[in-house]
């Protein structure tokens, strides 16, 4: 693997950004973590990369389930699905918008032949992403680039890729219109974007106390400046230009397996045998030993400095992430497939 490239004080003021107490955390709150949005994202991911990629293998999302259905497996499925909705094929250039180290870029090529650009402005991401698709023999399809997602236009120019995906990465954005205008202006006429969105759901109510608790625990769990609901994703899309095709929330589908169940924590939900280690790494205990030995780890200096505290917002985030689920406040899986109008 490369060098590393985080930044331990990015990740030791990770936390500073919110108040501990949602009813506490207020605009002047959401403001600033709005106008640093890179730090609060970089600081996030400095820490909780690797932590990631114990949890929950290299393909950071979440996906729905089957009876009987591998951890891995499902993951693949639900990217194949993504691949398939937006008709991507051999020959065309793909842009992955934040694209994490890599996993869903990997595994898309493979389905689709298409060429992928992974676009990153985490240098420590990069460089596990680089290394990992140079190891898998992909690296003449698949590449990545740092930038900002809000300035993709500057970066690549207009009219330049035939397709766009962002899987659980634009809720990143300061704002739906930027990054959704952004990538509209990068599509060539004709061109496809396919997203799969974190959004809150119809049934939230952000001056509910509690809807305001789970959207809260989201947010300072994830690194997102702010949590939006589905209207405004979906009008995002529509101010920017984009004509939708196809909109569905895979959260809401009727399956007797929740996509949630990974993060409960219950070793008797597992699929599949080898996913029970996957349920046992959130339960009580896989969370202790785990933050035990991060603990140890930071006090030798083998990752940096609040790395443990960023962990403690992923056991925020979790069960911030169960509730919404459970209640149906919250979807990590709002999908579009939207055009660019082909003249």
């Amino acid at each position: 693997m490369p060098a590393d490239a985080r930044s331990a004080s990015r990740v030791s003021n990770y936390n500073k950004f919110w108040e501990k107490k949602s009813a506490e955390d207020n605009e002047t709150h959401r403001a600033n973590r709005l106008d640093q949005y890179t730090e609060v994202v970089n600081g996030y991911y400095d820490g909780a990369t690797e932590l990631y990629e114990y949890g929950w293998a290299e393909s950071f999302h979440f996906c729905r389930f089957y009876k009987g259905e591998g951890f891995l497996q499902a993951l693949a499925r639900h990217e194949h699905y993504l691949a398939s909705m937006m008709q991507l094929k051999p020959g065309m250039r793909v842009l992955d918008v934040g694209c994490g180290v890599g996993g869903p870029a990997r595994e898309i090529s493979r389905f689709s032949d298409a060429t992928i650009i992974g676009l990153n402005n985490n240098d420590f991401q990069i460089g596990r992403a680089t290394a990992k698709t140079k190891k898998a023999g992909l690296s003449d399809k698949v590449s990545f680039v740092k930038g900002d997602f809000m300035k993709l236009s500057e970066q690549f120019g207009e009219n330049s890729f035939d397709a766009i995906y962002a899987i659980e990465a634009t809720c990143h954005a300061p704002n739906f219109e930027g990054i959704y205008g952004e990538i509209f202006k990068c599509l060539k006429p004709g061109g496809v974007f396919g997203v799969y969105e974190w959004c809150m759901t119809d049934a939230w109510d952000p001056s509910n106390p509690e809807h305001k608790r789970i959207a809260h625990g989201i947010e300072v769990g994830d690194g997102i400046p702010e949590m939006r609901n589905v209207d405004a994703a979906r009008n995002a899309l529509k101010s920017v230009g984009f004509e939708i095709e196809h909109e569905e929330d895979l959260a809401d589908r009727p399956d007797p397996v929740p996509w949630y169940y990974p993060l409960e924590g219950d070793i008797w939900k597992a699929q599949t045998v080898w996913d029970m280690f996957t349920c046992w790494r959130t339960s009580k205990m896989g969370i202790f030993v785990t933050q035990n030995a991060v603990w140890a780890l930071e006090k030798v200096g083998v990752v940096p400095k609040g790395t443990h505290s960023v962990g403690e917002s992923l056991i925020t985030a979790a069960n911030a992430l169960v509730e919404g689920g459970r209640t149906k406040l919250f979807t990590p899986m709002a999908l579009w497939i939207s055009r660019k109008p082909a003249n």
